[in-house]
């Protein structure tokens, strides 16, 4: 066992034994912020055994905890509970603790964001510290001579946002997590036939959502399951063949064709890891599997053999060459990583042993033969597996399933805008019951306003109102997606699941508000002259407080269809101000002076 101090805490670190040996060193990058390096040997390749860094933190003004995949369990978590796991298709090695003030006490991370990592804040409840841990090669590991790898430790007194920020660039920097270029259509506002039609989907129904999709003001369509099969049980039992099932596609070329002269973008879906037991392709491959899942009626592709990988990317540069394509939605990548099946041995025919080794050459291949033929390729990835060593291949994380739950909806691309950097941060496509009050129905809008909008319902079955709603807040979306989606962003108390959110950009701020009635103005922005308050309440009115008198204010308050209620000029003193702005409305404030 061996310690090292750094950011005033003793580390030890542990697990040497007679063939593997440590080194450790510790470098200050700025006051209260330091980098922890592990390196480790062998005279010759082997399973190493597990390593552990554990190190001990006051729980002293601090209230909260955050981590990438918190979703709406915002609590802390005791030392005897399991730690968290991250790897390549699960999460990220990072964790947050901070103050009801927002304000950063401890911030780790961890560089190794390919393999498995184990890692914990715990409360020891006999001395009120956490107890933290990163725990490495817990799960089947392939034989090594050498492993080298940082902890970020950082505990300035900064809003915990910024150091996430400087998480997520840290990582950006590493060039094993290089992050892939975002093409303009990624940022974009999404059709998507999942919720809407499920596995029903068809070349004439869709084209039929697209000609009003497009005119709403959506720019690309993401086909989903169901188009390879006439099945329409929700299994996977006949994945693996890729082929357009003519029954419901007879010129997928065509049909894509003509999304395109809509205007639109075509991504297609495809469960990467899925062999279906009734595919055509299962005699082939049903000895190269990990796994097999009798409840979807498939198995897991083992990536490690080179056939198995040329065979999948193979089926993807057919559909770019044959139907033209302009997007892949890359599905079920964490079937691959099993903590219970990750055998690390080596068989006829394999030329990896370890399966992250393998999923990153395939993903890597993937990429990089599909931007060959089409350098704006569109890649979605799906929480969780939206960490930095998946930016180098996805260019669109998408928030994880979360049908009709604008709330979670709003967490989980929060969560993923944290440390996602420039990588486009799509949401759950969004539903609602047609008989939704329109106000009700706006807040699944509302609610993703941060991140890119995929919209699946039937859209020539929505009344007049949500139609017209739909359109309004789509073209809000584009109108201000310079701060919505590239401004500084400042969500703030996820503990309480980020009930005001407010993004900067030049002089124009969005404060989105989900539950606090009364509201600040930042007398620290003075450069913002257009402020817009969203009200992602089902309540009217806002209190706004405001530390200096506005001289010369123009004053535009919208219902939720865009509909303008009021609008005044007028000269404001400071203190709080009353608003009556409508339920899931919104107020622009304009300073002249």
């Amino acid at each position: 066992m061996k310690t090292i101090h750094a950011a005033r805490h003793p580390i030890t670190i542990s697990g040497d034994n007679e063939q593997f040996r440590s080194t450790v060193s510790a470098e200050r990058v700025a006051e209260g912020l330091e980098l922890v390096r592990i390196r480790i040997e062998a005279a010759q390749e082997a399973v190493p055994p597990v390593y552990s860094l554990r190190f001990i933190h006051p729980i002293a003004d601090i209230h909260a905890f955050w981590q990438p995949a918190m979703n709406r369990n915002q609590s802390f978590k005791a030392d005897w509970m399991r730690p968290l796991r991250s790897n390549a298709a699960a999460s990220a090695p990072v964790i947050t603790l901070y103050n009801v003030n927002g304000r950063n006490r401890l911030t780790f991370a961890f560089s190794d964001a390919l393999n498995t990592i184990r890692y914990a804040a715990g409360v020891h409840e006999e001395s009120a510290e956490f107890h933290c841990s990163v725990e490495l090669f817990t799960e089947a590991t392939a034989p090594l001579r050498e492993y080298e790898a940082t902890l970020l430790l950082d505990t300035r007194d900064l809003p915990y946002y910024e150091c996430l920020e400087e998480v997520q660039r840290w990582w950006a920097a590493m060039p094993a997590y290089r992050p892939a270029p975002v093409p303009e259509p990624a940022r974009r506002p999404m059709y998507s036939t999942w919720y809407s039609m499920h596995q029903n989907v068809t070349a004439q129904s869709i084209e039929e959502q697209c000609r009003i999709a497009a005119q709403l003001g959506m720019d690309a369509v993401i086909v989903d399951d169901g188009w390879q099969t006439a099945d329409n049980r929700r299994g996977y039992a006949y994945c693996g063949d890729w082929e357009a099932y003519a029954g419901k596609f007879p010129d997928m070329k065509q049909h894509v064709a003509a999304v395109h002269r809509l205007g639109m973008k075509f991504i297609l879906w495809y469960s990467v890891p899925f062999i279906g037991k009734y595919s055509n392709a299962w005699e082939r491959f049903k000895d190269r599997i990990l796994r097999f899942n009798e409840n979807h009626g498939a198995g897991v592709l083992d990536p490690r053999y080179p056939e198995v990988r040329e065979y999948i990317i193979g089926k993807y540069e057919q559909a770019v060459g044959e139907w033209d394509l302009d997007g892949f939605k890359l599905d079920f990548i964490d079937t691959f990583y099993s903590p219970d099946n990750q055998p690390a041995d080596s068989r006829e025919g394999m030329d990896y042993t370890s399966v992250p080794a393998a999923v990153d050459r395939l993903l890597t291949d993937v990429i990089g033969r599909l931007r060959s033929r089409k350098p704006d390729m569109m890649i979605e990835f799906r929480q969780s597996y939206i960490g930095p060593a998946m930016r180098k291949y996805g260019n669109m994380f998408r928030a994880g399933d979360c049908p009709n739950d604008s709330i979670q909806n709003r967490v989980r691309t929060l969560d993923i805008r944290l440390i996602a950097g420039n990588t486009a941060a799509h949401a759950d496509m969004i539903m609602w019951n047609a008989q939704e009050p329109v106000e009700s129905a706006a807040l699944q809008l509302v609610n993703l306003l941060f991140s890119v909008p995929q919209v699946s319902v039937l859209l020539d079955r929505l009344p007049e109102a949500h139609r017209n709603m739909l359109r309004y807040w789509l073209a809000f979306w584009n109108e201000h997606r310079d701060v919505l989606l590239d401004g500084k962003l400042q969500p703030e108390h996820p503990e309480l699941l980020y009930p005001v959110v407010r993004a900067y950009a030049g002089e124009k701020a969005i404060l989105a508000t989900y539950h606090d009635a009364l509201l600040k103005l930042e007398p620290g922005q003075s450069a913002v002259t257009e402020w817009i308050i969203v009200n992602g309440r089902l309540q009217s009115g806002l209190y706004l407080e405001t530390e200096a008198p506005l001289n010369d204010v123009t004053i535009t308050i919208r219902d939720c269809v865009g509909e303008t209620v009021e609008t005044c000029r007028i000269h404001w003193n400071a203190g709080i101000h009353k608003l009556k702005v409508p339920p899931a409305g919104t107020v622009s404030l304009r300073i002249h002076g």
